[in-house]
């Protein structure tokens, strides 16, 4: 009898979920459901979303990790995932928007992160579904001081992820299943095959997110539009990363070593540019200073520093005006090659 294999938050832990389906002796028949969060944190989401998209009678759910891809929101998990999956990315992502929010056989029903009682799959909010933040407020609110899952009070069992449970999962009344025993942070992957209701883990291999900020956290800092950031946010990314682990401006995604020579070296660099951008701000003052001699009113107004040109010609331009008519690094590189100078760009 063809089997439904759910499987826990898998988080890109390919090895991990190829091991736990050789242990459960996957077969073609069998059909294979994610509860979501496919991706982030893990080394390898490519392999795990290509398993789920091409594998015959493989399903995914919706879970608040596919959603931040899909919606836009970006953290620093995301913004590995998208590193990692290169040119692919944008056509993931645009695989991510099919998912439904929940997968229902008449065995068992399956959601990312809770469900309400008494109300059918297709008219619960999304939110809650798959455990956004606003989602997750609104179930606080509904269930001070407890779980949604202790007033599940429906027949049909239900199954999730999103919460980890520990390296166990939670199991409540043959009816309540929760299957995130964090496989990313080195715990276990573990599936429930219906309709036996069985249980099956493996151990992870590694504590994967620990291993994977470190890894893509300098490719991630590259990768950040440094251009567009303003003064301050450049001076908080170097004290955050450069930081010391245990200091107060440490970053929570940093992990408990040092930064490596690579990082200090650019995150120095990347200081170094910012300080030569903001000290080249009297250069910018003289060079406008002498670019409103010559040209006419008509001039000036098409001239592509005209601002601060006309700041210039009435006496009104000092450092700190500048500073405010150029905030970022790219309005600074603007406004130098619009006077005809030349600035250095970000640090490779």
């Amino acid at each position: 009898m063809p089997r439904t294999v759910i499987v826990g938050d898998i988080h890109g832990c390919f090895d991990e979920l190829r091991a736990l389906l050789d242990k459960i002796g996957l077969r073609p028949d069998d059909r294979l459901v994610s509860v979501g969060d496919l991706v982030d944190r893990g080394p390898a989401p490519g392999e795990v979303v290509r398993l789920f998209r091409e594998r015959p009678n493989s399903f995914a759910v919706m879970g608040n990790h596919e959603r931040k891809h899909v919606r836009g929101i970006f953290s620093y998990a995301q913004e590995i995932t998208r590193l990692q999956l290169g040119d692919r990315y944008a056509e993931t992502v645009d695989w991510m928007r099919t998912l439904p929010y929940y997968f229902e056989n008449e065995h068992v029903r399956v959601v990312h992160a809770a469900v309400r009682s008494g109300t059918p799959l297709h008219e619960q909010r999304e939110e809650i579904l798959c455990g956004t933040t606003r989602g997750e407020r609104d179930l606080a609110a509904l269930f001070p001081e407890s779980h949604w899952h202790d007033h599940y009070t429906d027949a049909k069992p239900v199954v999730f992820g999103h919460h980890v449970t520990g390296r166990t999962p939670l199991v409540r009344d043959g009816r309540i299943y929760g299957l995130d025993t964090g496989a990313c942070h080195g715990w276990n992957l573990t599936a429930l095959c219906v309709p036996g209701f069985t249980l099956h883990s493996v151990e992870a291999r590694a504590d994967h997110w620990a291993y994977v900020r470190r890894r893509w956290q300098l490719p991630v800092l590259k990768s950040r539009p440094w251009r567009d950031a303003s003064w301050a946010e450049i001076d908080k990314a170097v004290a955050r990363y450069a930081s010391p682990p245990g200091s107060s401006s440490s970053s929570s995604s940093s992990s408990d070593a040092p930064p490596d020579a690579a990082l200090r070296d650019w995150l120095l660099a990347l200081e170094r540019w910012a300080a030569e951008l903001r000290a080249a701000f009297p250069v910018l003052a003289d060079a406008a200073r002498r670019a409103v001699g010559e040209p006419t009113e008509a001039e000036l107004r098409a001239h592509p520093a005209a601002k601060v040109l006309f700041q210039a010609r009435n006496g009104r331009l000092d450092q700190d005006g500048l500073a405010r008519q150029c905030p970022t690094p790219a309005r600074t590189l603007g406004l130098a090659a619009a006077l005809g100078l030349a600035l250095p760009e970000p640090p490779g």
